[in-house]
């Protein structure tokens, strides 16, 4: 079929219903209490052959397209962590992707084949695709969670880089399967994982730091640049190094937090462009997965293999990757219970599934229709039990950190950057006087904006909440001003120099 003017109005009148409907369905999920990824399911599957008759079953086309918004959805993700939050506990985070995956695969193949009945191609290519828990369900869920900092940046470490091995691991087996690839050994195997994930994380890096050094050199003409140029890199790091068969998740994710984290102008507007991207591609990609679904497919067979193959996987592989993961930087058993509850899977496992479909691996369908079981399942049981069991394990904090936020927006000709301070409801800022801020030398307030009003202050104004304040610093000062004023925000008034962290 041939894309003329009126086939494209038709489409984007489609399109943009099915966007607005997706949007308005967050806010009802939410209310509900129901993950937003049941929804978009749930719209995908209506639009489908069972409903609107929508056909849609290309395998090639849905493993492109998921490939494409895993992209964006992992960019995301590093670009929004903060780094000192995931720092102390990376170690941890990167065993769970590596050591853990490996463990969680080794379990669901055994308990596949010898309980499931499955031959060892689709035994192993279920424990792959179930390994790996979901990014855009671990940043959207847990970030809205109170809990300690070592718990979210373990997950959301783990989740950014352990769809990177399962997604070498599931194109090996389905090209080997197929009759496409070489069959590989163990060691083989588990090489070819270590050699690819290490190019993603160095072409990451490379990219990651060049990226964020030519930035910071070059003054765009136009603020909403800055987050097209940004988002290009990360995407420009998969898929250069894809390109150098290494692994193109591990590289965006690792660009992602680099850039995320540098001194770059427009921070903030940076982020909430990459959210916004986020969405979409979450959206769009849900209800491809709802197309690509036959629910008239799915037979008591498949639901009961579905079920065991679930409690398999949250009783037993979760809790023995995490045990094993965890030698490498242990923690307390209430820390290992939430992060073995806390496997969230999502659209990952179905993405993955569409690699096998796509190669026409014998079992194939069977193995997609199982996943898409298992996801639904995991997803009405984990996510809205989540909360309840952080307060069960009295990991739960009761209140939430105090912070603000902070855009930064550069000065070129002086050399200085012009920083917009808000003043958070939480913040302990307010009732600072200007004076008792004390900034770095160098670094001053111009100005405060308080109900529409400009105030242009003096050492003894006091800053009230929802106040915006304008500081302007030297380059070369930016990072110790934004850490004194945090410090601040957190601590108040006697707060010490170098800054007062939130409690874990």
């Amino acid at each position: 079929m041939t894309l003329d003017v009126h086939e494209l109005d038709r489409l984007l009148l489609v399109g943009a219903g099915v966007l607005l409907l997706a949007i308005l369905a967050v806010r009802l999920s939410v209310r509900a209490g129901l993950p937003s990824l049941l929804v978009y399911l749930a719209m995908g599957v209506a639009m489908g052959e069972s409903g609107l008759g929508i056909r849609f079953d290309d395998a090639e086309v849905a493993h492109a397209l998921g490939f494409a918004a895993l992209v964006l959805i992992l960019a995301e993700g590093g670009l929004t962590t903060p780094w000192p939050e995931i720092r102390p506990v990376m170690r941890l985070g990167v065993s769970l992707a590596t050591i853990g995956v490996a463990v969680s695969v080794l379990t669901m193949a055994l308990v596949g084949h010898y309980l499931l009945g499955l031959t060892w191609e689709l035994a192993v290519l279920l424990g792959a695709v179930t390994a790996p828990t979901d990014a855009a369900a671990v940043f959207s869920v847990l970030r809205r969670l109170p809990l300690p900092r070592r718990l979210t940046g373990a997950l959301e470490a783990e989740s950014g880089l352990n769809d990177a091995p399962t997604v070498v691991l599931v194109t090996l087996i389905s090209a080997a399967s197929a009759g496409g690839g070489e069959r590989h050994s163990v060691l083989g195997f588990a090489g070819e994982i270590a050699f690819e994930l290490g190019l993603g994380v160095l072409g990451g890096a490379v990219v990651g730091f060049s990226g964020a050094w030519l930035l910071r050199r070059s003054a765009l003409p136009a603020s909403g640049l800055y987050p097209l140029a940004v988002l290009s890199f990360t995407v420009l790091a998969y898929a250069g190094t894809a390109t150098l068969h290494g692994s193109g998740f591990a590289a965006v994710y690792v660009a992602a937090l680099v850039l995320g984290n540098a001194e770059l102008p427009h921070r903030a507007a940076t982020r909430s462009f990459s959210e916004g991207v986020a969405w979409l591609a979450q959206i769009g990609l849900f209800v491809m997965l709802g197309l690509l679904a036959a629910p008239g497919r799915i037979t008591l067979e498949t639901v009961t293999i579905a079920v065991v193959a679930l409690l398999a996987l949250t009783l037993l592989a979760r809790p023995l990757s995490v045990g094993v993961a965890s030698l490498v930087q242990p923690v307390g058993l209430r820390e290992a219970t939430f992060l073995s509850w806390a496997g969230l899977r999502g659209a990952v496992p179905i993405v993955l599934t569409t690699i096998p479909l796509a190669d026409a691996v014998d079992g194939s369908t069977q193995l997609f229709d199982i996943v898409f079981v298992v996801v639904l399942l995991d997803t009405l049981v984990t996510g809205p039990t989540l909360p309840g069991v952080a307060r069960a394990l009295r990991l739960a904090r009761r209140s939430e950190p105090r912070d603000l936020e902070v855009e930064a927006a550069p000065l070129e000709r002086i050399a200085a950057d012009l920083l917009q301070v808000t003043i958070s409801p939480q913040s302990l800022m307010h009732g600072v006087e200007v004076g008792e801020l004390r900034l770095p030398p160098g670094s001053s307030v111009a100005l405060v904006v308080r109900d529409g009003q400009t105030i242009v202050p003096e050492r003894r104004t006091v800053l009230r909440h929802g106040d915006d304040v304008l500081v302007v610093t030297p380059r070369a000062l930016r990072e110790a001003t934004e850490k004194r004023l945090r410090a601040v925000s957190v601590g108040g008034r006697l707060a010490q120099w170098l800054g007062t962290r939130p409690p874990a």
